[in-house]
Protein backbone atom coordinates (compact mmCIF):
# COMPACT_ATOMS: atom_id res chain seq x y z
CA UNK A 1 0.00 0.00 0.00
CA UNK A 2 1.34 3.44 -0.93
CA UNK A 3 1.99 5.80 1.96
CA UNK A 4 3.52 9.25 2.20
CA UNK A 5 7.24 9.07 2.96
CA UNK A 6 8.95 11.16 5.63
CA UNK A 7 9.65 14.45 3.85
CA UNK A 8 13.21 15.71 3.42
CA UNK A 9 14.08 18.85 5.36
CA UNK A 10 13.47 22.15 3.60
CA UNK A 11 16.58 23.80 2.27
CA UNK A 12 19.48 22.19 0.43
CA UNK A 13 22.91 21.92 2.10
CA UNK A 14 25.64 24.41 1.17
CA UNK A 15 27.59 21.58 -0.44
CA UNK A 16 24.86 21.28 -3.07
CA UNK A 17 25.37 24.89 -4.16
CA UNK A 18 29.15 24.63 -3.98
CA UNK A 19 28.96 21.67 -6.35
CA UNK A 20 26.69 23.59 -8.74
CA UNK A 21 29.13 26.50 -8.83
CA UNK A 22 32.09 24.19 -9.42
CA UNK A 23 30.31 22.45 -12.29
CA UNK A 24 29.21 25.78 -13.76
CA UNK A 25 32.73 27.20 -13.67
CA UNK A 26 34.15 24.11 -15.30
CA UNK A 27 31.48 24.30 -18.01
CA UNK A 28 32.14 28.03 -18.55
CA UNK A 29 35.67 27.27 -19.65
CA UNK A 30 34.34 24.74 -22.16
CA UNK A 31 31.71 27.26 -23.36
CA UNK A 32 34.31 30.07 -23.43
CA UNK A 33 32.43 32.33 -21.03
CA UNK A 34 33.91 34.69 -18.48
CA UNK A 35 30.65 34.74 -16.54
CA UNK A 36 27.00 33.78 -16.56
CA UNK A 37 24.33 36.24 -15.45
CA UNK A 38 20.97 34.83 -14.33
CA UNK A 39 17.88 36.90 -13.57
CA UNK A 40 14.88 34.53 -13.63
CA UNK A 41 13.49 33.10 -10.37
CA UNK A 42 14.33 29.44 -10.89
CA UNK A 43 17.88 30.12 -12.04
CA UNK A 44 18.48 32.54 -9.16
CA UNK A 45 17.27 29.89 -6.73
CA UNK A 46 19.30 27.17 -8.45
CA UNK A 47 22.58 28.96 -7.81
CA UNK A 48 21.82 30.68 -4.49
CA UNK A 49 18.98 28.89 -2.70
CA UNK A 50 17.23 32.27 -2.38
CA UNK A 51 13.50 31.69 -2.00
CA UNK A 52 10.93 34.47 -1.97
CA UNK A 53 7.32 35.11 -2.90
CA UNK A 54 8.47 38.57 -3.96
CA UNK A 55 8.92 37.31 -7.51
CA UNK A 56 5.21 38.05 -7.89
CA UNK A 57 6.21 41.73 -7.99
CA UNK A 58 7.71 42.66 -11.39
CA UNK A 59 8.96 46.06 -10.20
CA UNK A 60 12.61 45.23 -9.46
CA UNK A 61 15.21 43.27 -11.46
CA UNK A 62 17.59 40.82 -9.71
CA UNK A 63 21.00 39.70 -10.97
CA UNK A 64 23.23 36.82 -9.96
CA UNK A 65 26.70 36.90 -11.52
CA UNK A 66 28.34 33.48 -11.77
CA UNK A 67 32.00 34.17 -12.61
CA UNK A 68 34.32 31.68 -14.26
CA UNK A 69 36.60 32.13 -11.24
CA UNK A 70 35.75 33.16 -7.71
CA UNK A 71 32.55 33.52 -5.73
CA UNK A 72 28.99 34.27 -6.81
CA UNK A 73 27.97 37.90 -6.69
CA UNK A 74 24.37 38.90 -5.93
CA UNK A 75 23.51 42.30 -7.44
CA UNK A 76 20.06 42.82 -6.01
CA UNK A 77 17.55 45.38 -4.71
CA UNK A 78 18.29 46.56 -1.19
CA UNK A 79 15.00 45.06 0.04
CA UNK A 80 16.37 41.58 -0.70
CA UNK A 81 19.68 41.84 1.16
CA UNK A 82 18.53 40.33 4.51
CA UNK A 83 16.95 37.37 2.71
CA UNK A 84 19.97 36.77 0.47
CA UNK A 85 22.19 36.89 3.55
CA UNK A 86 20.41 33.78 4.80
CA UNK A 87 21.81 31.81 1.85
CA UNK A 88 25.38 30.72 1.21
CA UNK A 89 26.10 33.85 -0.85
CA UNK A 90 28.44 36.31 0.88
CA UNK A 91 29.14 38.93 -1.83
CA UNK A 92 25.87 40.89 -1.89
CA UNK A 93 25.76 44.26 -3.63
CA UNK A 94 22.59 46.35 -3.49
CA UNK A 95 20.94 49.50 -4.74
CA UNK A 96 17.78 51.26 -3.40
CA UNK A 97 15.38 49.90 -6.01
CA UNK A 98 13.15 50.79 -7.71
CA UNK A 99 15.16 53.41 -9.60
CA UNK A 100 13.75 53.37 -13.16
CA UNK A 101 16.50 55.67 -14.45
CA UNK A 102 19.20 53.27 -13.27
CA UNK A 103 17.72 50.10 -11.79
CA UNK A 104 20.93 48.27 -10.98
CA UNK A 105 22.48 48.82 -14.42
CA UNK A 106 25.48 50.84 -13.19
CA UNK A 107 26.09 48.51 -10.25
CA UNK A 108 25.90 45.44 -12.46
CA UNK A 109 28.17 47.08 -15.03
CA UNK A 110 30.83 47.79 -12.43
CA UNK A 111 30.57 44.20 -11.20
CA UNK A 112 31.05 42.78 -14.70
CA UNK A 113 33.91 45.18 -15.44
CA UNK A 114 35.79 43.89 -12.38
CA UNK A 115 35.76 40.27 -13.60
CA UNK A 116 38.89 38.55 -14.83
CA UNK A 117 38.56 38.58 -18.61
CA UNK A 118 39.78 35.76 -20.85
CA UNK A 119 37.15 35.09 -23.51
CA UNK A 120 35.33 38.43 -23.62
CA UNK A 121 31.95 36.66 -23.50
CA UNK A 122 29.16 36.71 -20.89
CA UNK A 123 26.27 34.25 -21.02
CA UNK A 124 22.66 35.30 -20.51
CA UNK A 125 19.25 33.54 -20.44
CA UNK A 126 18.70 34.02 -24.16
CA UNK A 127 17.70 30.58 -25.36
CA UNK A 128 15.44 27.60 -24.93
CA UNK A 129 12.81 28.03 -22.22
CA UNK A 130 14.69 30.94 -20.64
CA UNK A 131 13.95 34.65 -20.25
CA UNK A 132 15.94 37.70 -19.15
CA UNK A 133 13.97 39.33 -16.33
CA UNK A 134 14.86 42.98 -16.83
CA UNK A 135 13.63 45.75 -19.14
CA UNK A 136 15.02 45.29 -22.64
CA UNK A 137 16.03 48.96 -22.67
CA UNK A 138 18.17 48.42 -19.57
CA UNK A 139 19.71 45.32 -21.15
CA UNK A 140 20.64 47.32 -24.25
CA UNK A 141 22.10 50.09 -22.06
CA UNK A 142 24.18 47.56 -20.13
CA UNK A 143 25.46 46.06 -23.36
CA UNK A 144 26.53 49.54 -24.43
CA UNK A 145 28.40 50.09 -21.17
CA UNK A 146 30.16 46.74 -21.46
CA UNK A 147 31.47 47.00 -25.03
CA UNK A 148 34.45 44.88 -24.11
CA UNK A 149 32.14 41.92 -23.64
CA UNK A 150 29.98 40.06 -26.11
CA UNK A 151 26.62 39.09 -24.58
CA UNK A 152 25.80 35.56 -25.77
CA UNK A 153 23.28 32.78 -25.17
CA UNK A 154 24.14 31.02 -21.92
CA UNK A 155 21.07 28.77 -21.91
CA UNK A 156 22.87 25.66 -23.23
CA UNK A 157 25.16 25.84 -20.19
CA UNK A 158 22.23 26.38 -17.81
CA UNK A 159 20.38 23.33 -19.10
CA UNK A 160 23.58 21.29 -19.18
CA UNK A 161 23.70 21.85 -15.42
CA UNK A 162 20.02 21.58 -14.59
CA UNK A 163 18.88 18.69 -16.82
CA UNK A 164 20.49 16.02 -14.59
CA UNK A 165 19.30 16.15 -10.99
CA UNK A 166 21.21 15.36 -7.81
CA UNK A 167 19.81 12.85 -5.34
CA UNK A 168 18.77 15.76 -3.11
CA UNK A 169 16.76 17.24 -5.97
CA UNK A 170 15.23 13.87 -6.85
CA UNK A 171 14.15 13.41 -3.22
CA UNK A 172 12.20 16.67 -3.36
CA UNK A 173 10.59 15.94 -6.72
CA UNK A 174 9.65 12.49 -5.41
CA UNK A 175 8.09 14.06 -2.32
CA UNK A 176 6.00 16.40 -4.48
CA UNK A 177 4.89 13.39 -6.52
CA UNK A 178 3.96 11.41 -3.39
CA UNK A 179 1.96 14.34 -2.02
CA UNK A 180 0.00 14.68 -5.25
CA UNK A 181 -0.43 10.90 -5.55
CA UNK A 182 -1.93 10.68 -2.06
CA UNK A 183 -4.19 13.64 -2.83
CA UNK A 184 -5.46 12.04 -6.03
CA UNK A 185 -6.08 8.76 -4.18
CA UNK A 186 -8.19 10.51 -1.54
CA UNK A 187 -10.17 12.64 -3.98
CA UNK A 188 -12.91 10.26 -5.30
CA UNK A 189 -14.58 9.95 -1.89
CA UNK A 190 -14.86 13.75 -1.75
CA UNK A 191 -16.38 14.26 -5.22
CA UNK A 192 -20.10 14.34 -5.94
CA UNK A 193 -22.39 14.76 -8.92
CA UNK A 194 -23.34 18.41 -9.06
CA UNK A 195 -19.89 19.67 -8.06
CA UNK A 196 -18.55 22.45 -10.25
CA UNK A 197 -15.03 22.36 -11.61
CA UNK A 198 -14.23 25.14 -9.11
CA UNK A 199 -15.50 22.91 -6.29
CA UNK A 200 -13.15 20.15 -7.47
CA UNK A 201 -10.25 22.59 -7.72
CA UNK A 202 -10.76 23.71 -4.12
CA UNK A 203 -11.03 20.11 -2.90
CA UNK A 204 -7.82 18.93 -4.58
CA UNK A 205 -5.91 22.03 -3.46
CA UNK A 206 -6.99 21.42 0.14
CA UNK A 207 -5.86 17.80 -0.09
CA UNK A 208 -2.49 18.86 -1.46
CA UNK A 209 -1.87 21.40 1.28
CA UNK A 210 -2.99 19.00 4.02
CA UNK A 211 -0.61 16.37 2.62
CA UNK A 212 2.35 18.74 2.75
CA UNK A 213 2.56 20.67 -0.51
CA UNK A 214 4.27 24.03 -0.20
CA UNK A 215 2.50 25.63 -3.18
CA UNK A 216 0.11 24.63 -5.96
CA UNK A 217 1.00 26.95 -8.84
CA UNK A 218 -0.65 24.72 -11.46
CA UNK A 219 -3.96 22.88 -11.14
CA UNK A 220 -5.84 22.44 -14.41
CA UNK A 221 -9.34 21.13 -13.61
CA UNK A 222 -11.66 20.61 -16.58
CA UNK A 223 -14.29 18.25 -17.89
CA UNK A 224 -16.45 17.26 -20.81
CA UNK A 225 -19.21 14.88 -21.78
CA UNK A 226 -17.52 11.64 -22.83
CA UNK A 227 -14.09 13.28 -22.93
CA UNK A 228 -12.57 16.75 -23.21
CA UNK A 229 -11.19 18.88 -26.02
CA UNK A 230 -8.26 20.64 -24.26
CA UNK A 231 -6.08 20.23 -21.17
CA UNK A 232 -4.87 23.67 -20.06
CA UNK A 233 -7.90 25.93 -19.43
CA UNK A 234 -9.99 25.42 -16.30
CA UNK A 235 -11.65 25.34 -13.86
CA UNK A 236 -15.05 26.82 -14.70
CA UNK A 237 -18.53 26.90 -13.18
CA UNK A 238 -19.50 23.82 -15.24
CA UNK A 239 -21.33 21.25 -13.10
CA UNK A 240 -20.31 17.61 -13.30
CA UNK A 241 -22.88 14.94 -14.04
CA UNK A 242 -23.52 11.54 -15.61
CA UNK A 243 -21.33 10.84 -18.62
CA UNK A 244 -18.74 13.49 -17.79
CA UNK A 245 -15.01 12.82 -17.71
CA UNK A 246 -13.09 14.93 -15.21
CA UNK A 247 -9.43 15.71 -15.93
CA UNK A 248 -7.01 17.12 -13.33
CA UNK A 249 -3.37 17.99 -14.02
CA UNK A 250 -1.28 19.05 -11.03
CA UNK A 251 1.98 20.91 -10.53
CA UNK A 252 2.40 21.01 -6.75
CA UNK A 253 5.78 21.84 -5.20
CA UNK A 254 7.87 20.71 -2.28
CA UNK A 255 10.94 22.76 -1.30
CA UNK A 256 11.07 24.41 -4.71
CA UNK A 257 10.65 21.24 -6.82
CA UNK A 258 7.59 20.26 -8.79
CA UNK A 259 5.56 17.25 -9.77
CA UNK A 260 3.56 17.23 -13.00
CA UNK A 261 1.04 14.48 -13.67
CA UNK A 262 -2.67 14.08 -14.29
CA UNK A 263 -5.59 11.78 -13.54
CA UNK A 264 -9.01 11.09 -15.10
CA UNK A 265 -12.29 10.38 -13.29
CA UNK A 266 -15.62 9.23 -14.75
CA UNK A 267 -18.96 10.47 -13.41
CA UNK A 268 -21.08 7.38 -13.81
CA UNK A 269 -20.04 4.36 -15.87
CA UNK A 270 -17.97 5.60 -18.83
CA UNK A 271 -19.00 4.77 -22.38
CA UNK A 272 -17.28 1.91 -24.19
CA UNK A 273 -15.22 4.22 -26.43
CA UNK A 274 -13.95 6.05 -23.33
CA UNK A 275 -12.99 2.74 -21.73
CA UNK A 276 -11.09 1.69 -24.86
CA UNK A 277 -9.28 5.03 -25.07
CA UNK A 278 -8.36 4.89 -21.39
CA UNK A 279 -6.95 1.40 -21.81
CA UNK A 280 -4.92 2.62 -24.79
CA UNK A 281 -3.34 5.55 -22.95
CA UNK A 282 -2.69 3.36 -19.91
CA UNK A 283 -0.87 0.84 -22.12
CA UNK A 284 0.97 3.63 -23.94
CA UNK A 285 2.16 4.88 -20.56
CA UNK A 286 3.43 1.39 -19.75
CA UNK A 287 5.33 1.40 -23.05
CA UNK A 288 6.81 4.79 -22.25
CA UNK A 289 7.92 3.69 -18.78
CA UNK A 290 9.53 0.57 -20.22
CA UNK A 291 11.33 2.60 -22.89
CA UNK A 292 12.70 5.18 -20.44
CA UNK A 293 16.26 4.01 -19.92
CA UNK A 294 19.81 5.23 -20.54
CA UNK A 295 20.83 4.94 -24.18
CA UNK A 296 17.34 5.70 -25.47
CA UNK A 297 16.44 9.14 -26.77
CA UNK A 298 13.38 11.30 -26.28
CA UNK A 299 12.40 10.39 -29.83
CA UNK A 300 12.57 6.69 -28.91
CA UNK A 301 10.38 7.42 -25.90
CA UNK A 302 7.82 9.20 -28.10
CA UNK A 303 7.82 6.36 -30.65
CA UNK A 304 7.20 3.69 -27.99
CA UNK A 305 4.05 5.51 -26.90
CA UNK A 306 2.96 6.50 -30.41
CA UNK A 307 3.08 2.89 -31.62
CA UNK A 308 0.52 1.86 -28.99
CA UNK A 309 -1.75 4.83 -29.69
CA UNK A 310 -1.63 4.37 -33.45
CA UNK A 311 -2.55 0.69 -33.08
CA UNK A 312 -5.50 1.78 -30.90
CA UNK A 313 -6.79 4.10 -33.63
CA UNK A 314 -5.63 7.47 -32.31
CA UNK A 315 -6.81 10.33 -34.49
CA UNK A 316 -3.97 12.56 -33.31
CA UNK A 317 -3.40 15.10 -30.56
CA UNK A 318 -2.71 18.82 -30.62
CA UNK A 319 -0.28 18.92 -27.68
CA UNK A 320 2.82 18.48 -29.84
CA UNK A 321 4.75 16.17 -27.52
CA UNK A 322 4.21 13.29 -25.10
CA UNK A 323 6.15 14.38 -22.05
CA UNK A 324 9.13 16.49 -21.04
CA UNK A 325 11.74 17.16 -18.40
CA UNK A 326 10.74 18.05 -14.85
CA UNK A 327 12.45 19.72 -11.91
CA UNK A 328 12.32 23.16 -10.35
CA UNK A 329 9.87 24.07 -13.10
CA UNK A 330 6.69 22.31 -14.13
CA UNK A 331 8.08 21.82 -17.61
CA UNK A 332 11.74 21.73 -18.56
CA UNK A 333 13.70 20.45 -21.56
CA UNK A 334 13.83 18.02 -23.24
CA UNK A 335 10.60 17.14 -25.08
CA UNK A 336 9.41 13.63 -25.91
CA UNK A 337 8.75 14.24 -29.59
CA UNK A 338 10.09 13.36 -33.03
CA UNK A 339 13.35 15.13 -33.80
CA UNK A 340 14.26 16.13 -30.24
CA UNK A 341 16.67 13.19 -30.00
CA UNK A 342 18.01 14.07 -26.53
CA UNK A 343 19.79 11.04 -25.00
CA UNK A 344 18.35 9.91 -21.68
CA UNK A 345 20.95 10.09 -18.88
CA UNK A 346 20.77 8.73 -15.32
CA UNK A 347 19.47 11.48 -13.04
CA UNK A 348 17.10 13.01 -15.56
CA UNK A 349 13.49 13.31 -14.37
CA UNK A 350 10.91 12.91 -17.11
CA UNK A 351 7.16 12.91 -17.55
CA UNK A 352 5.58 10.11 -19.57
CA UNK A 353 2.50 11.74 -21.12
CA UNK A 354 0.63 9.95 -23.90
CA UNK A 355 -2.70 11.27 -25.10
CA UNK A 356 -5.09 10.56 -27.93
CA UNK A 357 -8.10 12.03 -29.68
CA UNK A 358 -10.45 9.08 -29.97
CA UNK A 359 -13.43 10.95 -31.45
CA UNK A 360 -13.87 14.45 -32.88
CA UNK A 361 -13.32 16.90 -30.02
CA UNK A 362 -12.84 14.07 -27.50
CA UNK A 363 -9.47 13.25 -26.00
CA UNK A 364 -7.87 11.55 -23.02
CA UNK A 365 -4.38 12.22 -21.64
CA UNK A 366 -2.42 10.33 -19.01
CA UNK A 367 0.85 11.17 -17.26
CA UNK A 368 3.36 9.68 -14.82
CA UNK A 369 6.77 10.89 -13.59
CA UNK A 370 9.99 8.84 -13.66
CA UNK A 371 13.68 9.17 -12.83
CA UNK A 372 16.16 7.71 -15.30
CA UNK A 373 18.41 5.24 -13.48
CA UNK A 374 21.42 3.18 -14.58
CA UNK A 375 19.28 0.12 -15.29
CA UNK A 376 16.03 1.70 -16.51
CA UNK A 377 13.76 4.12 -14.72
CA UNK A 378 12.15 4.56 -11.32
CA UNK A 379 8.46 5.45 -11.15
CA UNK A 380 8.04 8.25 -8.58
CA UNK A 381 4.28 8.75 -8.94
CA UNK A 382 1.77 6.20 -7.64
CA UNK A 383 0.71 4.41 -10.81
CA UNK A 384 -2.82 5.28 -11.92
CA UNK A 385 -5.40 2.48 -11.73
CA UNK A 386 -5.82 0.63 -14.99
CA UNK A 387 -9.57 1.29 -14.93
CA UNK A 388 -10.73 4.88 -14.62
CA UNK A 389 -12.15 5.65 -11.15
CA UNK A 390 -15.94 6.09 -11.25
CA UNK A 391 -17.84 8.65 -9.18
CA UNK A 392 -21.31 7.25 -8.64
CA UNK A 393 -24.40 9.46 -8.39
Amino acid sequence: MNTLPIPPAHGLPTSEFQDRLARAQKAMTAHELDALVVTAPHNVRYFTGFNTQFWESPTRPWFIVVPRQGELVAVIPEIGAPGMALTWVTDIRTWPAPQPDDDGVSLLSSTLSSLKRQFGRIGWEMGREQVIRMPIGDFDRLRGLERGYEFVNGSPLIWELRIVKSEAEIARISQACAIASASYAALPSKLAHGDTEYDVSRKIRLELMENGADTVPFAAVLSGQGGYDQIIVGPSERRLGAGDILFIDLGATYDGYSCDFDRNFAFGTPADDVKRAHEAIWQATEAGINAARPGATTTDLWRAMANVLEAAGSKGLNVGRMGHGLGMQLTEPPSNMPGDDTPLIPGMVMTIEPGMEFAPGKMLVHEENVVIREDGCELITWRAPREMPVIEA
